[in-house]
């Protein structure tokens, strides 16, 4: 899905506000799918729900014909890491479920994804999301000026191998604003004092993409699917943060999805 400039674009607080605005959008908008997210759902609703939410709302989907992407929502099932498509598949009891959604508004996108359990899951595949959803925290608690990119991805990964999992290497996290995919690539590995500077006005999409088993992704026929080469579960945390002098400001939520999730 990716198309990233090389050139970083720091923000004003004025655009980070509407980054921000978008981001609260976007975190409605997966409250709503959250609703509908059960045993026997196809997930092609879950699409149409997002888009009609986000579209009554004045913003369009950041995703939808992205370099040709047809969905709103990727949708990733079980051992499918992200782009997965909307389709007749209806979820299942047992299954995990990765909802990634990009909000564009008033010029500017947000970005934020979560991994669900539908109903009962196994053990493996509970602790699975618990690491994983607890990594993009310690990803963000990185994300302060003054540290650098390496820092970021060296939190995310020292946390999660130490639980026995493994990060993918092939996909990152990324700048946005103006563009969804914008510099600097935010990998979920790394080494500490490494990589380009954070500075303040930096808005980032940091998103650990952790598998149960090795690290090895393969890409479906479709052309957009990711899949772990082991079929071991894959799970997906995103949110969107911005970087000033003294603070770091989570601008997209999951407040809402977890209201709504299983009520």
């Amino acid at each position: 899905m990716r198309s990233l400039s090389l050139m970083v674009y720091y923000k004003t607080e004025d655009e980070i506000a509407l980054i921000k605005e978008s981001g609260e959008i976007l975190g409605k908008a997966h409250g709503e799918v959250a609703k509908e997210i059960k045993p026997g759902i196809k997930t092609s609703k879950l699409d149409k729900i997002a888009e009609e939410y986000i579209k009554d709302h004045g913003g369009v989907p950041s995703f939808k014909n992205y370099n040709g992407f047809p969905y709103s929502l990727c949708i990733s099932l079980n051992e499918n890491v992200v782009h997965g498509f909307p389709s007749d598949i209806e979820l299942k009891e047992g299954d995990i479920v990765s909802i990634d959604c990009g909000v564009f508004y008033k010029g500017f996108h947000s970005d934020s994804a979560y991994t669900y359990p539908i109903g009962d899951v196994s053990k493996e595949k509970t602790e699975l999301l618990k690491v994983t959803k607890e990594s993009l925290y310690k990803g963000i608690e990185q994300a302060v000026a003054g540290n650098r990119i390496g820092d970021i991805g060296y939190a995310v990964q020292h946390y999660v191998e130490s639980y026995g999992y493994s990060v993918v290497r092939e996909l990152v996290g990324h700048g946005l604003g103006k563009d969804l995919h914008e510099a600097p690539e935010v990998p979920n590995y790394g080494k500490r004092g490494h990589g380009s500077k954070i500075r303040s006005g930096l808005v980032i999409a940091i998103e650990p993409m952790v598998n149960l088993g090795k690290k090895n992704v393969v890409q479906e026929s479709d052309g957009w699917t990711i899949r772990t080469a082991d079929r071991k579960p894959s799970a997906h945390f995103e949110h969107t943060v911005a970087i000033f002098e003294d603070k770091t400001e989570i601008l997209t939520t999951h407040k809402y999805l977890e209201e709504n999730f299983n009520k």
